[in-house]
């Protein structure tokens, strides 16, 4: 390609990041799966937060017991739990001892979905053990004795440790095939990690409950390959639900200067990074002049400028009119809530939710119809309909 021609694409690719970014804050445009400009109705829906309790400082992951009480995640290291309400142990015992560095700490939280018989409970945490100095994403399960865990078990270990506090991930969901998925972000190493599968980082993983690496997944006999790697290409995935009504794994991922992405994750499949983004250096130089290329995936929707997603849920057995398949989304940069909604994979209508809520770290169906919201620095909230 002439220096001209690639000239010529640079300032058209910068050009549309600005006008699209222009559109955006008005609240006019978003994108669907093939990054065309669709309209949409940015409205207020009228739902209330109802704080449910002050007493948690960085609310990462959180799950729900049978009996309706909430076990959630704080990023220092402490699994919380409470009770209508009311924290009854503010440090429950035999969790993943982990380590606070940068964005990675005490992470995600998952039940085992036969829960009620095996009493399994899933974490990701960024862990210190291992190859080299500093951390890396864990994933690992502990069986709930009703009032604390046991067996706390590692089945993945991402390696090598890096020093680096950037991009850990990292969610947790189960598919309809009692598989499960975590993901590790690129470790803030994008020119070698995302791309690269004999490396960790930058990854959705793929495992048996018990944590033995399914046969069938994409890059088992692949020479080097990580084999417990379901897809690749991706930057800092934080959110992470499975579609109730077609089993898929949905995630989102942070982009950098714009380019927040939502992903249906696909076997073997590639998502781009950095190779094709829709955003931009901090600096606002630009990283590539590829939105596209052929073998990689486009996400179902994009965000421009970047609104920070963290967490993310489908609305199911909800007591909100006319959600029921909905994507909820969370911000951590506008302090509100996106609900996506979703036809036939692609997003038809997007509309801010709860404005002014604060940092949104998780947003989660509880079993009680509701959504539930972790704030940083605010605590936990309900979402009531009006």
């Amino acid at each position: 390609m002439s220096y001209l021609k690639k000239l010529y694409l640079k300032l058209n690719l910068m050009r549309f990041q600005i006008i699209l970014s222009f559109l955006s804050i008005l609240g006019f445009l978003a994108c669907d799966a093939e990054g065309s400009l669709v309209e949409v109705q940015n409205e207020t829906a009228s739902v209330t937060p109802e704080l449910v309790t002050d007493q948690i400082t960085n609310p990462w992951g959180m799950t729900f017991l049978p009996s309706g009480d909430i076990l959630v995640t704080e990023k220092s290291g402490s699994i919380v739990r409470i009770s209508d309400g009311n924290v009854i142990d503010s440090d429950v015992a035999g969790g993943p001892e982990s380590i606070s560095r940068g964005q990675g700490g005490l992470l995600d939280i998952e039940l085992h979905p036969d829960f009620a018989n095996n009493q399994w409970v899933y974490f990701t945490f960024a862990s210190a053990e291992g190859e080299g100095s500093g951390a890396m994403t864990a994933f690992s399960r502990a069986q709930w004795n009703g009032t604390g865990f046991e067996n706390h078990t590692v089945l993945y270990k991402g390696s090598p440790n890096t020093t680096a506090g950037q991009h850990f991930g990292s969610r947790i969901a189960f598919d309809n095939g009692g598989y499960v998925y975590f993901s590790i972000g690129d470790r803030g190493n994008r020119d070698n990690n995302p791309q690269d599968i004999t490396r960790d980082g930058g990854k959705v993983y793929r495992l048996h409950d018990d944590g033995r690496i399914p046969s069938d997944n994409p890059f088992v006999g692949v020479s080097g390959a990580k084999e417990a790697v379901y897809s690749y290409g991706h930057r800092n995935p934080q959110g992470m639900a499975r579609n109730p009504a077609t089993g898929d794994i949905w995630t989102h991922e942070h982009g950098p200067q714009g380019g927040d992405e939502v992903n249906i994750i696909g076997a073997g499949k590639n998502y781009g990074w950095p190779i094709i983004t829709y955003g931009i250096n901090y600096s606002g130089s630009q990283i590539t002049d590829e939105t596209s290329r052929e073998g990689m995936e486009q996400p179902v929707t994009y965000w421009v400028p970047s609104i920070a997603p963290c967490g993310m849920a489908f609305v199911s057995d909800s007591k909100y009119e006319g959600w029921d398949g909905d994507l909820i989304v969370g911000s951590l940069k506008f302090a509100y809530l996106v609900r996506l909604v979703i036809k036939d994979n692609k997003v038809v209508k997007e509309e801010k939710i709860a404005e002014g809520i604060g940092r949104v770290r998780n947003v989660e169906m509880g079993n009680d119809g509701y959504l539930y919201v972790g704030v940083e620095g605010k605590g936990l909230y309900r979402l009531l309909p009006e």
